[in-house]
């Protein structure tokens, strides 16, 4: 996962836990503006989401962070 998308997932995950607390959920669409201006990047992230870490559709904010910290190997 490249560097802007790890900082951005981290950010967003922090954001919804303040505003709704440690119980909020949320899928990788929550990374992304509605609008698909970018979707290498949105396909990275389903990747991600999807085949390497197999999660379901919406995960506990306050578990994805420690996800993305781990580095995939080559």
């Amino acid at each position: 996962m490249r560097e802007s998308l790890r900082e951005k997932v981290i950010q967003v995950c922090e954001k919804k836990i303040a505003q709704k607390g440690e119980a909020v959920g949320v899928s990788f669409y929550a990374f992304f503006a509605n609008k698909n201006d970018d979707p290498e990047l949105l396909m990275e992230a389903a990747t991600w989401w999807i085949q390497t870490h197999k999660l379901d559709h919406f995960e506990k904010a306050k578990k994805i962070p420690a996800l993305v910290g781990e580095r995939e190997q080559p």
